[in-house]
């Protein structure tokens, strides 16, 4: 129920109060769609999602505001509602909470600007591989960025430790045991996004491809997707890089696996090494397929969105946002997955750019044009 109607229409109510709050748009591609024989492509796209870039302004932020008023309602004696987060009875108790989390980049601007939305402090673990400019759009928030050697997986252990210390809040979209409640609100802040797309499409899809990292988004939206439509619920396609598949390489061992760290990708977004058990739990009964992303698959993807042909719009999606895409084309490309995954000219397909250009170099390396340009 957390991840269905119910916890959707809860998430909502948080985040229509929330300043900014608007649906994002759902993305015809056409001319795509015939290219690849299928009936319709939609691309719901977050590259605008609360100015963040990002679908994680959905979980984060959500997360921290559920905290705040959880903690104030508790001082106050009284509950609260999604409006009071910038009253001054919950500022003045927001001032002494400090939340924390390890990040690529994404979730922890989320964090971080829903901290700085309630009045709370904020410490932001990064890894070795984070860029420049996703640290100074975290910092630029308010969060104190805390850049260690070592991998994703490091951050988390090491922002874990130093909340246990500090008397911080962790807000992870990875579960571990004795960690759920809050990995699960992050997820369910996530049915948003779906619920929108549903909200709009005239026929639901009849395919999902979701880009994975620790697994939370793609489990959200998977379950969403069942509990509502029921019988009529789509494929579920899960799409990771082929340097960070630890959702495949689980469903390869049957049980939740830890992958080696191997050499850094572009979808940096989701260079994970361990499932968040709570994904995991989901995905291996939902999941249809897993696709593994060469390295320019995704690049590739990205440049389709930018330069789309046959008066198709374009699309803003940054290395991790296209992969959903990437994830498609490539199953389009082999016929083996096409029979697997019964994509013919009926096939609805149903992707989420997850990002737009969060770091702004880096896409236009990428891409050959500045994302401003992109978008006009």
């Amino acid at each position: 129920q957390a991840l269905g109607e119910a916890g959707r229409a809860k998430a909502q109510a948080f985040l229509s109060a929330l300043p900014g709050y608007t649906p994002t748009p759902l993305v015809a591609l056409p001319a795509l769609a015939g290219r690849s024989a299928v009936a319709a492509i939609h691309v719901k796209d977050e590259g605008g999602r609360f100015g963040l870039k990002s679908f994680k302004a959905l979980g984060g932020a959500y997360a921290v505001a559920t905290l705040v008023l959880a903690e104030a309602g508790r001082r106050l004696g009284r509950e609260l509602s999604p409006s009071d987060l910038t009253s001054s009875a919950v500022r003045a108790t927001a001032k002494t909470m400090t939340f924390a989390c390890a990040t690529d980049g994404n979730h922890g601007r989320s964090v971080a600007w829903g901290a700085q939305l309630a009045g709370a402090a904020c410490e932001i673990f990064i890894h070795a591989g984070v860029s420049e400019g996703r640290a100074a759009a975290m910092a630029a928030y308010g969060a104190h960025i805390n850049r260690i050697d070592g991998s994703y997986d490091d951050s988390i252990a090491l922002s874990a430790e130093m909340s246990a210390k500090h008397g911080w809040i962790v807000v992870s979209d990875t579960s571990w045991e004795g960690y759920e409640d809050i990995p699960l609100t992050v997820m369910q802040g996530y049915t948003a996004m779906i619920g929108e797309a549903l909200d709009t499409l005239t026929r639901p899809p009849t395919h999902l491809f979701l880009q994975a990292g620790v697994g939370g988004m793609a489990a959200a939206v998977a379950s969403y997707a069942h509990q509502r439509l029921g019988a009529d619920a789509p494929k579920i396609v899960v799409v990771e890089p082929a340097r960070a598949a630890c959702l495949y390489a689980s469903a390869e061992a049957g049980k939740l696996v830890t992958i080696p760290h191997d050499e850094p990708t572009v979808m940096a977004m989701l260079e994970c090494a361990t499932p968040s058990p709570l994904g995991w739990e989901v995905l291996h009964h939902l999941a249809d397929g897993y696709v593994t992303l060469a390295e320019e698959q995704a690049t590739e993807a990205m440049r389709i969105l930018a330069a789309p042909s046959g008066g198709d719009p374009s699309v803003v999606a940054g290395e991790s946002g296209c992969t959903g895409l990437a994830g498609f084309l490539a199953c389009t490309a082999n016929p083996r997955a096409r029979k697997h995954l019964g994509l013919d000219e009926n096939s609805r397909i149903l992707v989420f750019n997850s990002e737009g250009a969060t770091d702004p170099v880096i896409y236009n390396r990428i891409v050959g044009r500045l994302p401003e340009e992109v978008a006009a």
